[in-house]
């Protein structure tokens, strides 16, 4: 997986491109959670993310976690249809803010 991160202005962008699995999941927390100090939002792009495990998903929950308790906001944005499923099935849709493109 790619982890291309930028941070300006107290945003932080995280763009997520192949599988986040067992694998990767680990490397995608400790990169993302060393990087929040100065951050009050974060986005997290999965346009290119073509596949979310449990493993990924406690991360999300993780880092939703973190912003929450420094009174941030994170936002999952472009999920495709295979992702955004797995959000549905596990009720993670009603937990985290999800930003889909306009049709």
């Amino acid at each position: 997986m790619d982890i291309n991160m930028v941070t300006e202005n107290g945003e932080m962008i995280v763009v997520l491109e192949g599988r986040l699995d067992t694998t990767t999941a680990p490397d995608l927390e400790k990169k993302v959670a060393t990087a929040l100090d100065c951050v009050s939002r974060l986005v997290l792009d999965f346009e290119k993310l073509s596949y979310i495990s449990s493993a990924g998903l406690r991360v999300l929950l993780s880092l939703q976690k973190k912003m929450t308790a420094r009174k941030g906001t994170m936002i999952v944005r472009n999920p495709n249809e295979v992702v955004m499923e797995v959000f549905e099935v596990t009720g993670f849709e009603d937990i985290l803010t999800i930003e889909r493109k306009k049709l």
